[in-house]
């Protein structure tokens, strides 16, 4: 963001965060500028040593921020959290709210010693018959209808990364920002709340009401009666899959022109796009045939020429090269805690012409305890005696 100061410089935050949905919330602050210091237990945040599918957790969420140590099973532990809140416009953690309480870190407690304190609190559940419930983004998918959405009739299946977890977290981000822009004209903070059921719900909001207006319940995707005539994952030449659409009447009509299908222009059943969505099934079993004699590679270049939308079918690890995330600066380099080098994926919105970028490396565990603890009163012999004692 070069020049121009970050929205958010100058506003503090602590997170006691671990997983995906904490983490999400805190790096949108600290990208946007916030200095947020994340507050881990002497052993460190259990997603550092997460393998699998959960081995870019905490370097993917963690970029921008501080790492301080405490043991906050110790009288000592929570009288410095205390003291560094005592310092802070937002706390947010997404923890049980028992176990927050437990420690003294909950919101009643809190703004006690700090009224003006905004404190985000990111659970499974808002306040409700559920809340007791352990909420994981996939328990959340299934009992919200997404993984009915998203799988074949009858084989529910998740969505291929963690929506609920990233968006509830940016949602509770969001909550925050209303509740600064508040604490403008009242002087005073409060408590905000985002979870991961109801973000869900928000997903399948357009399902929900689709129902209530057409009294017709929504078909899983693959099952679906699509909107549009033409909107699918084909197989073509030597197996390849491309997706190709024509979602109006005169991208249909440069669709059946630049693959010379005058034929199916000419087709009275096709005429608009309800007519081929009503006849939908034989339209892309036709499509099917015809299209097997191109490659994708053909496809490509017809569509990108005639301005028609497709799509190759890419993985994630084909996006590290993506030219045009690399062309625009999506992808960032960023060193990990172990020094390896990488690049990260950026917030997907600019300002003043740039997407908010990386000024700190996701930290080393406790890589900020000495100086932040000196910043709070303590001497260097109480910190580092402090520190001795995790």
């Amino acid at each position: 963001m070069s020049t121009h100061q970050l929205p958010y410089a100058g506003i503090r935050m602590v997170e006691f965060t671990h997983m995906v949905m904490g983490p999400t919330c805190g790096m949108l602050l600290a990208d946007l500028g916030a200095e947020v210091i994340k507050v881990e237990p002497p052993k460190g945040d259990n997603t550092r040593k997460l393998l699998g599918s959960g081995a870019g957790f905490y370097p993917l969420f963690n970029r921008n921020k501080k790492s301080l140590t405490l043991d906050l099973k110790t009288p000592e532990g929570i009288a410095a959290a205390h003291k560094l809140i005592a310092t802070t416009d937002i706390v947010s953690h997404n923890f049980r709210p028992e176990t927050m309480a437990a420690q003294g870190l909950d919101y009643d407690t809190l703004k006690k010693l700090n009224p003006r304190l905004i404190y985000i609190e990111l659970r499974g559940f808002l306040p409700g018959p559920y809340e007791h419930r352990t909420a994981l983004d996939e328990v959340v998918q299934m009992m919200g209808g997404l993984a009915y959405m998203t799988g074949p009739v009858g084989q529910p299946l998740r969505a291929g990364t963690s929506v609920n977890d990233i968006m509830g977290g940016l949602f509770g981000g969001i909550a925050a920002m209303a509740a600064l822009r508040e604490r403008e004209q009242t002087g005073l903070g409060q408590k905000v709340q985002s979870a991961l059921y109801e973000n869900n719900v928000f997903l399948v909001a357009q399902h929900m009401m689709q129902y209530a207006v057409t009294g017709v319940p929504a078909e899983p995707m693959p099952n679906r009666i699509s909107a549009w005539g033409v909107y699918d994952v084909f197989t073509v030449k030597n197996g390849e899959q491309i997706f190709l659409s024509a979602v109006s009447d005169k991208q249909w009509e440069v669709f059946c022109r630049v693959l010379s299908f005058p034929d199916l222009f000419a087709d009275a059943k096709y005429t608009s796009n309800n007519d081929r969505v009503r006849e939908r099934p034989t339209l892309i079993a036709d499509l099917r045939e015809r299209l097997k004699n191109f490659s994708a590679a053909e496809l490509t270049r017809i569509f990108e020429d005639a301005g028609l939308p497709y799509a190759p079918i890419n993985r994630p690890q084909d996006l590290v090269n993506d030219p045009h995330l690399k062309a625009t600066g999506g992808l960032a380099p960023m060193t990990l805690p172990n020094g390896q080098q990488t690049d990260t994926v950026l917030f997907p919105f600019t300002m003043h012409g740039q997407q908010p970028g990386v000024r700190m490396n996701p930290p080393k565990l406790g890589e900020h305890s000495m100086e932040l603890l000196q910043e709070l009163g303590y001497s260097v012999e109480q910190a580092q005696q402090m520190l001795l004692n995790k």
